[in-house]
């Protein structure tokens, strides 16, 4: 895939017309194919659900945690994860942070929090894609440190 520079020009103080590029990047699309996308039954979806809160009940009462059902924007497409508002005021920071989701294996991804949108978005997207996420799974967030994450994405559930 090849990436384009995107160039910007402007004018100097004396007239002089200078080109120069910038920072943004153009990078082409690519077509999706949408006929082979899995979607979780309603019954499978609550299934997920109850297993994440199950296990949310067995972690360290001293961390405070959530659970997410994921749905069609938190894994597709523009790949936003809203996140609880209570929890946000009562756990997260009062400005836009980067938190650190840790998964199951010790690696971490750094995302971006936006306290005005209360959600994870820059990065998010390399998470849900690096461990399949699909719509449906149930996913438990253990805040660990002030702006890091324990993730357990074990949940999903299998499909027929």
């Amino acid at each position: 895939m090849k990436m384009l520079v995107a160039k910007q020009s402007y004018e100097e103080s004396r007239g002089n017309r200078v080109e120069v590029a910038v920072d943004s990047v153009a990078i082409p699309r690519r077509q999706r194919e949408l006929s082979n996308r899995v979607y979780a039954s309603p019954e499978a979806r609550a299934e997920a659900q109850e297993k994440a809160e199950k296990l949310e009940m067995g972690l360290e009462p001293v961390y405070p945690t959530f659970t997410k059902s994921m749905l069609r924007p938190h894994v597709t497409g523009g790949f936003w994860l809203g996140l609880p508002i209570q929890f946000c005021f009562r756990n997260l920071p009062k400005c836009n942070a980067v938190m650190t989701l840790i998964d199951e294996d010790g690696d971490e991804y750094p995302t971006i929090y936006l306290v005005h949108k209360i959600g994870l978005t820059g990065g998010w997207k390399g998470f849900a894609v690096a461990h399949h996420l699909l719509v449906g799974d149930a996913v438990v967030f253990q805040l660990i440190q002030p702006t890091t994450f324990k993730v357990i994405d074990h949940l999903s559930m299998e499909f027929n």
